[in-house]
């Protein structure tokens, strides 16, 4: 699926065995003590474990810092394309919140806040026409200027730009008008509540048209946009580095001189150099380090509860590559959803979450967060560990045992250790679980062209339900990698992105998770919890349930 890869190393004892000694590992303990939850941090759903307390950081006070200076962030994963009308990781995410604004963002308690718009948008009666007011004055990095025109060209690009993510997230949008500069119409053939929430993250920003004049496709080699950063260079597989842009429209607020990213996949050697010095700020930290982090005095641990999962992506029907006809694979598990049930009794989340992510992680069995206003009982169901029971029904499907199975995963240490738990665990229930290890960004690249059987990866999560399950399991989905078509889902969905009506919408998500429980394209595991440390040299990082790392205000303690 996409776009995050499991990023929490793993204990250092080895999880190669049978599901039992997982869960034996669960009730002994593992090479780390396990950090006692400090509950109230998600709700408790069938055993779900809870986290710690949010810390989200706090914004810098512009008396404590002085001007100046580089930040270095030790990244996990590469970013993939710096374009967000094509865009995937939650890596470029964080380089897009420095240099990439858009109309709307989130707050702290994940509520739409006006970004580059200067108030949400008034929606008309009949729930077809968005109207968003803009903010003047505003120049992009290439000194042009941002206007309704602006925001039009990168919202027709996002729409009609091949290969594009943004597509599914933008919905029926029939035209874009703008009266005047500093006013978008949005039409819509139908009403689409999930909009707005769609332009607080990449279907909002906003390029420069002049740029996107200039590269076509190729935006990504010299981004251009609004932000209080600009992009200076990219070294693949490496770093990229981003200056301070004087033309931003409120660069009093920036106390920066700029900021590298520095590719660091390994957990441990994040960590290394987030404690010497090397680096200020490392993210995705492994739940065996955080809490040995908080107890250093040079370091804070900020931590908030993933809105996304871990899974498990199979490859229905993906034969043929993303955006093309679909197109089942002559698999077992691609062909029988018993086989793809099985797998998912196979797997005990409870076990991956208590013994190797020291209890810090929670349970997921459904795209929707238990932190979300659209959750419901429905919506949390969660499937029983039940090895037996899989056996039977790959008996039942005709499928002999134990069943061969290729995963891909990316290959960065921590990816390969829940790998490796998986194998072991899967066993049990009758799966041969062998191991693809693939550099991230080429994870990414594999898995659009439907070169898979199996895929671990996950998503980092959005504000609302739509954004993390449309796009991937909608017939016409733009990152529907499994391939997955369903009428009754793909009706579901539409019915809840027209509904007004928010109980409306938590009764439709709950019966579409139902559905996906039945049918299994996507096997939810786990959420993630937004792990990262700063240096205590460092004022004003910080990272909300959405896990964008907000470094742009940030600056050096005096």
């Amino acid at each position: 699926m996409t776009r995050r890869p499991a990023l929490n190393r793993l204990t250092t004892r080895s999880l190669v065995g049978t599901g039992a000694a997982v869960v034996a590992l669960a009730l002994t303990g593992t090479a780390c003590s396990p950090v006692e939850p400090a509950g109230g941090d998600s709700p408790s759903t069938g055993g779900q474990s809870t986290g710690e307390q949010d810390v989200f950081g706090e914004p810098a006070d512009a008396a404590q810092v002085k001007q100046g200076g580089t930040l270095t962030v030790a990244l996990s994963a590469d970013p993939d394309k710096l374009d967000p009308t094509l865009s995937r990781s939650l890596y470029s995410r964080y380089v897009f919140h420095t240099m990439c604004e858009k109309l709307y963002d989130l707050g702290s308690d994940a509520k739409v806040v006006p970004q580059l718009a200067t108030a949400l948008p008034t929606v008309s009666g009949d729930g077809l026409s968005l109207t968003i007011p803009l903010k003047e004055g505003v120049k992009f990095a290439d000194g042009t200027a941002f206007d309704s025109t602006a925001v039009k060209v990168s919202l027709n690009r996002h729409l009609t730009l091949a290969g594009s993510a943004r597509k599914s997230e933008l919905g029926p949008i029939t035209s874009i008008d703008t009266p005047d500069p500093k006013t978008v119409v949005i039409k819509l053939s139908k009403p689409f509540a999930p909009l707005t929430a769609a332009l607080a993250d990449r279907a909002g920003m906003v390029l420069s048209p002049a740029a996107v004049t200039k590269l076509g496709a190729n935006f990504s080699t010299a981004p251009v946009c609004v932000g209080p950063f600009k992009f200076a260079s990219r070294v693949a597989q490496n770093s990229i580095k981003v200056v301070k842009d004087p033309q931003y429209y409120d660069a009093a607020k920036v106390h920066l001189d700029g900021i590298e990213y520095r590719i660091i996949t390994d957990s441990s050697i994040r960590s290394a150099n987030l404690k010497s010095g090397d680096a200020q700020v490392a993210d995705s930290l492994s739940t065996q380090d955080a809490p040995q982090l908080q107890k250093d005095d040079s370091v804070s641990v900020l931590q908030s509860q993933s809105l996304g999962y871990q899974g498990l992506t199979i490859n229905v029907a993906n034969a043929n590559g993303i955006g093309n006809p679909l197109k089942p694979l002559d698999t077992p598990i691609a062909k029988d959803p018993r086989v793809r049930q099985a797998l998912a009794l196979s797997i005990d989340r409870e076990a991956l979450v208590k013994s190797i992510f020291n209890g810090l992680n929670t349970v997921a069995c459904s795209p929707v967060s238990p932190k979300s206003e659209f959750t419901s009982d429905a919506a949390q169901t969660c499937p029983p560990h039940d090895p037996a029971k899989a056996k039977q029904l790959l008996a039942d499907a005709g499928v002999q045992t134990p069943y061969k199975v290729e995963m891909i995963t990316s290959n960065n240490p921590d990816s390969l250790r829940l790998a490796q738990a998986l194998q072991g665990m899967v066993k049990e229930g009758g799966f041969d679980l062998v191991i693809k290890p693939v550099e991230y960004a080429a994870l990414l690249d594999q898995q659009d062209r439907g070169d898979f059987e199996l895929l671990q990866l996950g998503w980092s999560g959005r504000v609302d339900p739509d954004a993390n399950i449309y796009s991937f399991v909608a017939t016409t989905g733009s990152q529907n990698v499994a391939g997955y078509s369903n009428p009754e889902v793909d009706k579901l969905l539409t019915d809840a992105r027209q509904a007004t009506n928010q109980a409306d919408r938590v009764k439709l998500y709950g019966d579409v998770v139902t559905k996906l429980q039945a049918d299994d394209p996507i096997i939810y595991m786990y959420r993630q919890r937004n792990l990262t440390g700063v240096s205590k040299k460092l004022l004003g990082i910080q990272v909300y349930p959405d896990g964008v790392i907000r470094t742009a205000f940030a600056g050096f303690a005096k």
